[in-house]
């Protein structure tokens, strides 16, 4: 009876799901398209670099993710709960607001804590969608770069960067729930591409679903293009240290990452968050 019950609320489920698609999804994706249209934005004046623009600290992982005794690839808990996870977007996010809407200035005497926590809001309350020009960029005293002030100040970016509930809530969500074709991931990566020769940092949710077999945030800075592929320079939230990629092959018209402490590895879908009114 309960076998039943599942197989029933899956085909349900799936059933809903291709009805919903072909009669909503059209409209959808006019609504992206003007939205897309009125956050379009300038150059900007310098690309994103990672030594110097990324988080000193990582989104840490709630599981230990690896091949189990079976030969199955898997997830168990940690001995000990990290205390910073589920923040990946948030990192993610915040990342591209310091890019866009701060400007460090090592010159200028270190602050105090109070005045960096005003500062911090300032920043992650801007809209991810847009940039500020360079004359009206926050301002943050006493240190060089975002790589540099997070190494000295973790816990306060930490605690009024955002919650991990921010990750849940991302709106763009809604995105991964219906189907990614070929054409699709083609056009993503084409104008994923154009983002960056405008020097944008584009952050792109990457998925597999329904079965979530990876749900995460990568922010992306470079990429590198030949016959056959783009190789995206990513920073990925967990990974701090260095950066990885992310790989678009175009006889398959599919992404790629290789595997890593929290996927196993291969094709996976992609689209660009903090990028419109609806994501």
């Amino acid at each position: 009876m309960v076998k039943f019950s599942v197989q029933f609320s899956v085909f349900s489920f799936q059933a809903l799901h291709r009805r919903v698609t072909r009669s909503i999804l059209p409209a959808i994706a006019l609504i992206l398209a003007l939205g897309g249209c009125a956050t379009q934005q300038v150059v900007n004046e310098q690309p994103f670099s990672f030594p110097q623009d990324t988080f000193a600290y990582a989104n840490e992982l709630e599981r230990h993710y690896g091949f189990k005794e079976d030969g199955k690839w898997g997830s168990w808990k940690k001995t000990a709960r990290p205390d910073y996870t589920l923040h990946c977007f948030v990192v993610a996010r915040s990342a591209k607001q310091f890019f866009q809407h701060a400007r460090f200035d090592e010159s200028l005497p270190i602050a105090d804590e109070t005045t960096y926590r005003t500062l911090i809001r300032r920043v992650v309350n801007t809209n991810p969608r847009k940039t500020l020009p360079e004359e009206e960029k926050i301002i943050i005293p006493g240190y060089a770069n975002l790589r540099e002030f997070s190494g000295a100040h973790e816990q306060l970016l930490k605690e009024e960067c955002g919650g991990a509930w921010q990750s849940y809530l991302q709106r763009g969500h809604w995105r991964m729930t219906f189907p990614f074709s070929k054409r699709n991931q083609e056009k993503e990566a084409a104008r994923l591409i154009a983002k960056l020769r405008n020097n944008h940092a584009p952050v792109v949710h990457i998925v597999r679903f329904p079965s979530l077999a990876v749900n995460h945030a990568l922010l992306l800075f470079d990429a590198e293009e030949n016959d056959r592929t783009i190789s995206f320079s990513v920073y990925d939230p967990n990974t701090p240290d260095a950066p990885t990629v992310l790989t678009f092959d175009k006889a398959k018209r599919s992404f790629r990452l290789p595997r890593n402490d929290y996927f196993i590895g291969g094709e996976l879908d992609v689209y660009e968050v903090y990028s419109s009114a609806l994501k």
